[in-house]
């Protein structure tokens, strides 16, 4: 049996989930799992909350909890939103957990052993104000690359690059300059894996070409070493006596997560962690704006260790959600949270129209209120629901459900027979690819062939053919259902019952939906509409609120 891993970028544990989040990393990481899940794979969908780093420090402070308390409320506000989405996690975990904390720090002594890290002292940005020292985040100035204004001192959101020293700094918190005092500070060797990166991006086929040829380039004009220390109380300690009161960056325990989390929840379930990691097909789901530490850091550090870990086989990589053509931002209020939206619609509606208009590649991609409707409205209430209700409809109208004897097939009955019976085989090589907007696409294109089938062989007039029309169409409904359940789990399931069939989609294989096994005998359930139309006047609402509540 093939094995895999999937895991996403780990969604930070201090503020709620919204729909910029879930685009481009755990929506196409679900629909994935759920596909590999049908043809067989044994896969597992791994994740876990990031729960460390100075801004989760200081809002614990404001609101007079622990970190740990504070974190705690997040991962599982974030796992319920998810779940209420669709996400189907088999295991959602934390970075805080004790068993990563473990694997971090057996990780650092094992680089330093094998002479990937060292100790140095270093220039730190001090703010005097706020009096304390300004890792990361707390740091803002111009990009020293691409001169964005307003960047983070350890990622240009812009270029995607690692500023080595931020220009024209200032402290996020106030806004005043900072001074600079010293400290010493541990740093991994990335310079040391220039050879080893190299070569591993030559040989991963699976890599994007678009994001692989622009990380060669970062190779090509230098890399630097990585400065993996922060002088804050909340994080991974380190653990070396002359390190008292020093913790990891982030960006050093958050990865090591994806397998730390991985093998807890296997040995839970009796496996052997670390052989199930090797022998499995791994994929880690990420936006572009991380695409430095996922083809960087994160290979350097697995190298590093001697691959006790595979490298990814594949980094799925997407681009960013605005949100009516504007970028979305938290603190400018112009967002919408994912559990506002989903109170509102149903979780299908959302997936639908988020895997539609999001590539497989980094093209940034845009939330429109209006097209949001338009799509739901003409493809999948128009184009699916339509195909299924008429269908269904006719067949429990004409036959009460039951479903009649066919007869002598016509070129029509014969051209949407094979239409079935290739499907799955048209289906497969795009989902393998993770073009899921195409393969949803070609789902849709399936559908609208069924509905001009439909219209073309006019059953309600009682010729001859009529049931053939019955048969072959309640056929292509059940293969829908099967092919829509990565991306449409409820709606997939929901058709599913009114076919009147037994237990869950998820438990048919991938290829069935090629077959055409409903034939006499067999009597469907109760045909409802599966969705509802969205009104004009909603969606002129929701964009007046935009930038008021967030929803």
């Amino acid at each position: 049996m093939k094995r895999a891993i999937i895991t996403s970028a780990l969604p930070y544990a201090n503020g709620e989930i919204h729909l910029g989040h879930v685009a481009s990393t755990y929506l196409p990481a679900d629909i994935t799992t759920r596909f590999l899940k049908m043809t067989g794979t044994e896969a597992y969908y791994i994740c876990a909350s990031d729960d460390y780093g100075t801004p989760i420090l200081i809002q614990a402070e404001k609101e007079k909890k622990s970190p740990e308390e504070y974190v705690k409320i997040w991962n599982k506000r974030d796992y319920e939103d998810f779940t209420a989405f669709g996400i189907a996690f088999d295991f959602f975990y934390r970075t805080s957990s004790p068993e990563n904390v473990e694997f971090v720090q057996e990780t650092f002594l094992k680089l330093m052993d094998n002479g990937h890290i060292y100790e140095q002292e270093i220039i730190q940005f001090y703010c005097n104000f706020d009096k304390k020292f300004l890792p990361d985040r707390y740091v803002i100035g111009r990009c020293p690359y691409c001169k964005a204004e307003d960047q983070y001192s350890d990622l240009c959101e812009k270029c995607g690059r690692v500023p080595q020293e931020i220009e024209n700094p200032k402290c996020s918190i106030c806004k005043n300059p900072p001074t600079k005092e010293r400290t010493t500070h541990y740093f991994f060797k990335l310079t040391n894996f220039v050879s080893d990166l190299g070569k591993w991006l030559e040989s991963d086929s699976f890599l994007q070409k678009d994001v692989k040829k622009y990380v060669q380039n970062w190779i090509k004009d230098g890399l630097v070493d990585w400065d993996i220390t922060r002088d804050i109380s909340w994080g991974v300690p380190i653990p070396l006596e002359n390190a008292k009161g020093k913790v990891f960056y982030g960006w050093f325990d958050n990865h090591l997560a994806y397998i730390s989390s991985a093998v807890k929840f296997l040995k839970d379930r009796g496996i052997e962690g670390k052989e199930f990691w090797n022998a499995s097909t791994i994929y880690h789901f990420i936006g572009k704006d991380i695409v430095y530490h996922h083809y960087l850091f994160l290979p350097a550090m697995r190298i590093g260790i001697k691959n006790e870990f595979k490298l990814p086989d594949y980094i799925p990589t997407r681009g960013h959600l605005m949100l009516q053509s504007r970028k979305i931002s938290k603190s400018r209020n112009w967002y919408i949270g994912l559990k506002d939206f989903l109170n509102l619609y149903p979780a299908d509606y959302l997936r639908f129209y988020l895997t539609l208009i999001t590539p497989y590649s980094q093209d940034d991609l845009n939330f429109d209120w209006e097209e949001f409707a338009a799509r739901i409205n003409s493809e999948l209430i128009g184009n699916i629901g339509n195909f299924i209700n008429r269908a269904l409809g006719f067949t429990k109208k004409t036959t009460g459900g039951s479903v009649p004897q066919e007869e002598h097939l016509d070129q029509a009955d014969v051209d949407a027979q094979e239409k079935i019976k290739t499907l799955a085989l048209e289906l497969t090589p795009i989902m393998e690819e993770n073009h899921l907007d195409r393969a949803l696409k070609k789902i849709l294109e399936f559908s609208a062939y069924f509905n001009q089938y439909f219209q073309k062989k006019e059953p309600w007039k009682g010729n001859h053919g009529t049931n053939n029309c019955i048969v072959i169409s309640v056929n292509a409904v059940r293969s829908i259902a099967i092919s829509l359940f990565p991306f449409l789990p409820d709606s997939s399931q929901k058709i599913w019952a009114q076919l009147n069939l037994a237990g869950k989609v998820y438990d048919q294989p991938w290829s069935s939906m090629s077959d055409l096994p409903l034939g006499k005998g067999h009597t469907i359930g109760e045909p409802t509409p599966l969705f509802k139309k969205i009104e004009p006047a909603d969606i002129q609402s929701r964009k007046a609120n935009l930038g008021n509540n967030g929803s």
